[in-house]
Parts: C-alpha cells; sequence; structure tokens
C-alpha cells in the first residue's frame, strides 16, 4: 500500500488534511494509506521552520541565477551562469549543483544545441589550389594570434538569406573579424581578411597561420592572393573533416543556438547587422568560457599577455 509520490509530497497532503475543519481521519491512519511513518511525519513538521527558511534562501539565490541567466538578453546554462556570477563585484560562488537544482525548481532552461543542417558550400569557385593541414588540430600550442580559424555560415532573416564571414582565433576564441553580405561572392570572405588586418595588424607576423576548409572562397585564386599579400601562411583542413576546424564549427553553433530566433525575427539586412554586431560585442567581451580559465575571449587574451588573473581570490581555475 502507498502513494506513488516524493514522501514531502505525502507529508504536505496529510498536513493539509489535518488542518481541514471535517476532517474524520487520524494521523496514523493517513501515514499507513500514504505508505509513510508516523515518525517522518512528524520530523518533517518540526523541521518546518527550517525547511522554509531554506526556501526563502532558494528564493534568494534563483534571483541571483535569473539576473545573471538574461545579462545582455542571451540565455545561458548552468556554467554559464557560474561563470557570470563570478564576473559580478563583488563575485559570488554558486555551486554548479545547485545553480542546476534552482533551475529545475523554478523552470528555467537553456536551449539545446541542434545539430547544423547546412553543409559546405557549393564548389562554383573551386580549383584544385589546396594547401596542407598545417595545423593539423593543434590549435592552442603555438599561441594567440598564431592559429587563426576562417569559415562561412548562412543566417536567415525574416525576408531573405545573408552570409558571415568570421576570423576566430584558435588559442583565445576570440572573433578577431567579421563581415555580414548578401552575396556569396568571395568579395566578402577578401573583406574579412582586410578587416583582420586593419584590426590587429600589429599583433600579427609572417607565422600566424590562416586555416580553413577546401572550400570555393578558400581555394579561390583571389583569396590565396590576399593571403600572400598579407604574408599570412595558408592552411586548410582534410575534405570533409570538420574536426579540422572544430573551435569555428562550435562557435557557429553556439552563436545560432543563441541568436538564430532574434536574427529569424529581423525584418531587414541592417537589423541583421544590428544583432550580429550586438552579439559579437557580447561573445568577446562578456561570454565566459569554463575552457578559457571561466574567463570571456577577450579576458584570456589580456590574461595571456599580461599573467594577472582577473578574477579576485578565485580558486576555481583548478577545477
Amino acid at each position: 500500500m502507498g502513494i506513488q509520490a516524493p514522501a514531502e509530497v505525502k507529508f504536505s497532503i496529510i498536513h493539509e488534511a489535518i488542518r481541514k475543519d471535517n476532517n474524520q481521519l487520524n494521523i496514523g491512519y493517513m501515514c499507513e494509506v500514504a505508505g509513510v511513518s508516523r515518525s517522518g511525519y512528524y520530523a518533517w513538521v518540526a523541521a518546518a521552520d527550517k525547511r522554509n527558511a531554506r526556501d526563502e534562501q532558494d528564493k534568494n539565490d534563483f534571483l541571483q541565477i535569473l539576473e545573471a541567466y538574461k545579462f545582455r538578453g542571451y540565455a545561458k546554462g548552468a556554467r554559464s551562469i557560474y561563470m557570470r556570477l563570478l564576473h559580478l563585484d563583488p563575485p559570488v560562488r554558486m555551486n554548479i549543483k545547485k545553480i542546476r537544482r534552482l533551475m529545475h525548481k523554478y523552470g528555467l532552461f537553456c536551449p539545446i544545441r541542434k545539430a547544423n543542417p547546412y553543409r559546405r558550400i557549393a564548389a562554383a569557385l573551386k580549383t584544385s589550389n589546396y594547401a596542407p593541414n598545417i595545423v593539423n588540430r593543434d590549435f592552442v600550442s603555438r599561441g594567440p594570434r598564431k592559429v587563426l580559424l576562417t569559415d562561412i555560415s548562412y543566417l536567415f532573416f525574416k525576408t531573405g538569406r545573408c552570409y558571415l564571414s568570421t576570423i576566430l582565433d584558435a588559442c583565445t576564441h576570440e572573433i578577431l573579424a567579421y563581415k555580414v553580405s548578401l552575396s556569396l561572392m568571395v568579395d566578402f570572405v577578401l573583406e574579412t581578411v582586410d578587416s583582420l588586418i586593419a584590426e590587429h595588424g600589429a599583433e600579427l607576423d609572417n607565422t600566424a597561420i590562416i586555416h580553413s576548409d577546401q572550400g570555393a572562397h578558400y581555394s579561390s585564386y583571389a583569396f590565396i592572393q590576399k593571403l600572400r599579400d598579407a604574408q599570412f601562411v595558408q592552411s586548410m583542413s582534410r575534405r570533409g573533416n570538420c574536426w579540422d576546424n572544430a573551435p569555428q564549427e562550435s562557435f557557429f553553433g553556439h552563436m545560432k543556438d543563441e541568436i538564430a530566433d532574434i536574427i529569424a525575427s529581423c525584418v531587414s539586412f541592417n537589423d541583421v547587422l544590428i544583432a550580429v554586431d550586438d552579439w559579437m560585442d557580447y561573445y568577446n567581451k562578456d561570454r565566459y568560457q569554463w575552457d578559457l580559465l571561466k574567463l570571456s575571449p577577450a579576458e584570456f587574451n589580456q590574461y595571456l599577455h599580461t599573467g594577472v588573473y582577473p578574477l579576485p581570490s578565485y580558486e576555481g581555475k583548478k577545477n
């Protein structure tokens, strides 16, 4: 005999029934029907004050979680919330298990990564000029501004489709340059390289590697010449092997998880530009990453150059 429910739920039902004026049942009988012990029920009643205090604390902690979740308007999972709380002044240290428990308790959910249904662009401009895979999945050991990953992704808005070209520092995960275009012509990929040179040329030298897939844009004569003129080293993934450009693929996946709906609601191309600009700024400066010592890409790059960790008295670097 017994009701299929957690013990606390059963105790609460019994307690409510006893408080009713027309109740004819005694505690022992109701505990027997519910499949719980009388001692357990009395212990639950005695702990009411502690339980209420815990619930009140949970509410206060959840308000902090909710504030972190809403920061800059982008949904976050438990780990991103944990890192955002560390960046508050003063920092808030909250166990990730607790964050997940409170998110579940109050019905707060983060969108789950979706598989990317879009593959490589058509080979209309392809040549046979394929560069060797110099990077060979060694994205970090050369340090910042040495391995730069690039790729193109589709963005869909209310009245059409556009294309995003990015260049990502494989070591710091920073987006160093990006361009959004209504056309897939090779020009906007060349403009992305021009933007990289304009914004970060002083940080780059002739050992910097530009790594891409074997797509039409990157095997085109114009792109190859652009890299030669800038004295960059060109590297390409093996054919059909997304893992050779994994950090860049991961970046597009996270970006679409977080702003695909925002972009889909954009009426004009200009609206898309505004949405992308805002998210790129958020990503580089305020979107903290677990593998970057709980720092944002820009913070991590600064840390690598100065050796000064920006989160005071933080022991989480060991975790």
